[in-house]
Formats: C-alpha cells, structure tokens, sequence
C-alpha cells in the first residue's frame, strides 16, 4: 500500500525534523511510494520555515502553509485533499504518535476495513483531560449516530476511495471523523504506543474541545432542533395543565390562584423555554448563512514540493 501522511503543524518548529527523521526509517519498510505533507496551520514559530528546509533535502516532503489559524481538522481537509496515494494516515506533530507504530494501522486496514484507528494504550495526558475527552466523544458518537467517534483519534489511516464522499464539502465546520463516517461503516481499531511530548505543551484545551463538540453537534445532526421542538411539546402540555388547574380551582372554590410569585415562575419557566428553543435555532441559521457566504475551511498562501495536480486537486 502507497502511503501518503497528512501532519497538522501548530507552532512545532523542535518535532518536524525528528518526525522526518524517524518516519524516513520506517516507511521504506512499509511501502514502496510515499509522501508526507505537512500543513502549517497558522504557526507563530519558525514552522514553516523548516517545513521549507525539510522539503528542500527530501523529495516526498510537501508543503502547505495556510493564510491563518484554520483549526486541526480545517488543516487536515486542506492535507487529505490533496493526497496522491491509496491510503492516507493522519498523525499529529508532536511525537506523540510513535511513526514505528504505523505497520500496525495498515496490517489492520489489510483485514478489511476502510479507516483504522490508533487507539493508544495508555493516555500520556492529565485524568482530567482524558476523562472529560471519552465522555464528550461517546456523547457525539450517540447524538450523531457515529458510533466510531466514540473511540477515534488522531491516528488514523483509511482508503483514499473514502475521501470521495466528502470531496466536495465546503464549510469552515470540519470534523474528519464524521466526514469518514459519511463514507463508510467498515472501522478498525489497533492498540498502539502513545509517548510523551517530544517538546513544547499541548495546545488543544477542554474548552476547545467543547466548542469543537458543540459546533459538530449543531453542524453535522438535527437532534438539537428535535430537542427544541419535544421541549416546546412538553411545556405546551405543562401550560395546559396550569391551565387545568386554575380553571378548576376557580370553579371550585370561586378564586383563582393567589399570588405574583405563581404567576412569575410561570412566565419566566415558558420564557426560558423560549429563548433556549429560539438560541437553538439561530444557530442553525448561523451555520446556513455562513454556508451561503462560501467561506472556506481553509486558505493556502503558498506550497512547497507539491506537484502542479495535486494543487489542482485541492482547489
């Protein structure tokens, strides 16, 4: 299997030439054509700058270097779609992914499935994060009906036939798990080494990972809008019940109901509804007025090392 590796870059000036160096020892064993290109997704550092140097003294490295901070997975589409080989593998920048551990994601895609995941035997991250990461992963893989979300991860290798159901996307809202899952329900999984940073400090933060989650949730599946609409059912039920209640307390006892704190939950109860079914689905316009705009994932300044087609294929 020819390979080609798509690596997000994020302000790792100190990993790139040690990530070459050790996937330069391994691919050769594995496959006979491969190409690894790195996308500098906005660095502050001198990324690209040694992503240039790289390419310069290996001819399989390529560059892209985008206009701005685009996030991991913007970078990754802007990586995936130019790919020139039958299988791509994903894989962060910092080491952490061991690249001796990749014969193993290819020995498992050559069972049968169509996208394998890394699956790291042992966190190299705080319990905190850690925890906190399975849990909003087994949410979205619930509410989006993706099972394979619950245990996916950076490393990943699939069949570049996979690609083709998500050539087209256009949307600043990416998520590569979910864009796989558009293609195919044949997921793997291997146990494999996760080592500590090689230098620097992870950049991706809960409160990242939870805007990530929200903005996957609201664009990729319609259950917010049902929540909306069953909380509206059920409260519509509840106003009639109040209803109920104050008639039948009137034609009883002759009074209504006494009381402005009553009457105050009552409105500020439905109010609140309201505005939470009303927040949900303006953001659900918001994500079609920013698809109307045409904004991109993703804008590349320049390249290095890249064949003209493949440029062309990711324009």
């Amino acid at each position: 299997m020819n390979c080609s590796i798509v690596v997000p870059v994020y302000n790792s000036a100190e990993t790139l030439a040690v990530l070459i160096e050790r996937l330069g020892q391994v691919l050769p064993q594995i496959t006979e054509a491969y190409e690894v290109i790195f996308v500098n997704d906005g660095s502050r550092d001198d990324s690209w700058e040694v992503i240039t140097d790289l390419s310069r003294q290996h001819a399989w490295v390529r560059g892209i270097n985008l206009m701005r901070n685009s996030g991991q997975h913007n970078a990754l589409l802007a990586g995936v779609l130019v790919t020139q080989y039958e299988v791509i593998i994903t894989m962060d920048d910092d080491l952490q992914h061991p690249p001796e551990e990749l014969p193993k994601l290819l020995a498992e895609l050559k069972e049968g499935f169509d996208v394998v995941y890394g699956v790291p035997e042992a966190q190299n991250h705080s319990m905190f994060r850690t925890a906190s990461s399975r849990l909003i992963k087994w949410a979205m893989g619930k509410l989006l009906d993706l099972p394979n979300i619950a245990r996916s991860g950076a490393l990943r290798a699939f069949r570049t036939q996979v690609r083709e159901a998500f050539r087209g996307y256009r949307s600043q809202f990416v998520s590569i798990d979910v864009l796989l899952g558009w293609g195919t329900s044949r997921f793997g999984y291997v146990a494999v080494r996760h080592d500590p940073r090689y230098a620097g400090k992870s950049q991706y933060t809960i409160r990242k990972l939870i805007r990530h989650t929200f903005n996957m949730v609201t664009g990729f599946s319609t259950l917010p809008l049902r929540l909306a609409s069953l909380l509206g059912f059920v409260f519509t039920i509840v106003g009639f019940l109040v209803l109920i209640f104050v008639v039948g307390r009137f034609m009883i006892q002759g009074s209504p109901v006494q009381g402005f704190p009553f009457l105050a939950s009552i409105i500020a109860l439905f109010s609140g509804v309201q505005l939470f079914a009303i927040g949900i689905f303006g953001e659900y316009l918001a994500r079609i007025y920013f698809h109307l705009m045409g904004r991109p994932s993703s804008i590349t300044r320049e390249t290095v090392g890249m064949p003209a087609d493949q440029e062309q294929r990711g324009a």
